[in-house]
């Protein structure tokens, strides 16, 4: 089946801001992106922490515990992947969650989180444009696409990407939770003075 154009926007993104980019300008983005959640999660009030904004939508804990489940296993992926081996199991899937994500403390939680970011900028401190990009690993996409009633629904694949392609794509998957984080907050009535 062809892709979708939202598809082919995502691909032709993490090439150009993946593959094509010098690893300098990529760490910077990384290093970018994990600071401003970091700084957002200092924000969130404890009150709001585990409160979801509606039905079958996660509060800010939900999304913090699915950054550190989800983002765990991509360090060991990208580090194989720097050191051009191919990582061994299949992709990380799509919105993991822990058994239970709400049983560990907040604190807890976004100290694993600058954790999982400390491993994975090193990784990237690691990298040189030299590095090989020969080697590529299964993640699983996510799109949100509009269906003929202008509701979003999201659309899931997977795709092969190089260690760069990789390192964006994961960057990205932080910048759209930001956003969720941002929207959860708003319409629990506290927009946080980070945007």
């Amino acid at each position: 089946m062809e892709p979708r154009p939202e598809q082919q926007r995502a691909l032709h993104y993490l090439r150009r801001k993946g593959t094509e980019a010098p690893v300098a300008r990529l760490r910077e983005q990384v290093a970018e992106t994990f600071a401003t959640i970091e700084a957002l999660l200092d924000e969130v009030p404890p009150g709001l922490r585990a409160t979801r904004p509606g039905p079958g939508r996660w509060s800010a804990h939900e999304i913090v515990d699915h950054l550190v489940e989800s983002h765990r296993p991509a360090v060991e992926q990208l580090g194989a992947l720097v050191a051009g081996e191919r990582p061994a199991g299949g992709p990380v899937r799509a919105s993991l969650q822990s058994a239970d994500p709400l049983a560990r403390r907040w604190e807890d939680l976004v100290a694993a989180l600058r954790q999982v970011h400390s491993g994975y900028r090193a990784l990237l401190e690691r990298a040189t444009d030299a590095t090989s990009l020969a080697v590529t690993a299964p993640v699983v996409m996510v799109v949100q696409v509009a269906g003929d009633d202008g509701a979003l629904a999201p659309v899931t694949w997977e795709r092969e990407l190089d260690w760069k392609a990789f390192a964006q794509a994961f960057r990205v998957h932080t910048v759209q939770h930001r956003q969720q984080i941002l929207a959860t907050l708003a319409a629990l009535g506290h927009p946080p003075a980070t945007t």
